[in-house]
Parts: C-alpha cells; sequence; structure tokens
C-alpha cells in the first residue's frame, strides 16, 4: 500500500526564483534514484518561503534509509541547503506533517 506523506520545508529569503529555476528540470539521477527508493510521486507547493510536499510512496521510512548518505542524494541536499532555511536532512523524526483530516 502506497503512504502519502506530508513535508514542509522553508526558503531562505530571496531564493524563491532560483528555487523554482533549480526545480524546473531535476537530474535524472535523482530521478532515478527517488523511482528505485519507492516514490511514486512527489508534488510541491510554494506559499511565500513555505514549501509544502506530498510525497507518495511505497515505505517512507525505507525510502529515508535508501537516500540517507547516497552520494546522488548528498549532492541534491547540499544544492537545497544553499536555498532552505534548514536542512531537512534524515534524523530520527521522520519529518512529516500529521495529518488532520481527510475528506474520504
Amino acid at each position: 500500500m502506497t503512504q502519502r506523506v506530508a513535508l514542509h520545508t522553508r526558503l531562505k529569503p530571496g531564493r524563491e526564483a532560483e528555487y523554482e529555476r533549480v526545480h524546473a528540470v531535476i537530474p535524472d539521477e535523482l530521478d532515478a534514484l527517488l523511482t528505485e527508493a519507492g516514490v511514486r510521486s512527489w508534488r510541491i507547493w510554494r506559499d511565500g518561503l513555505d514549501l509544502f510536499h506530498v510525497v507518495e510512496v511505497d515505505d517512507y521510512a525505507a525510502m529515508r534509509a535508501k537516500l540517507a548518505g547516497h552520494p546522488v542524494e548528498l549532492a541534491w541536499q547540499a544544492r537545497m541547503a544553499e536555498l532552505l532555511d534548514e536542512d531537512e536532512g534524515y534524523s530520527v523524526s521522520d519529518g512529516s506533517l500529521g495529518l488532520v483530516w481527510e475528506k474520504p
């Protein structure tokens, strides 16, 4: 069963256009790695500096474990660290937003 996970990140002020430019074309090797890690879709919405992600993935914990320390992911996270207010990283917490309500 696919999991749906919501995440929140925040941009550094003035980095909005660059963030969108960088995401206009995701590197092929990152796309392949995400697919290999079980990611079925990853959508990002922006409201000012706030970024809201919805990830549909086979197993979120397994995805995080697969990505953590991978050279392609490390390079992407280094690039994102230039743009994001806080590095999302792969800490003990899964970093996801808790679901409050969903229309069935």
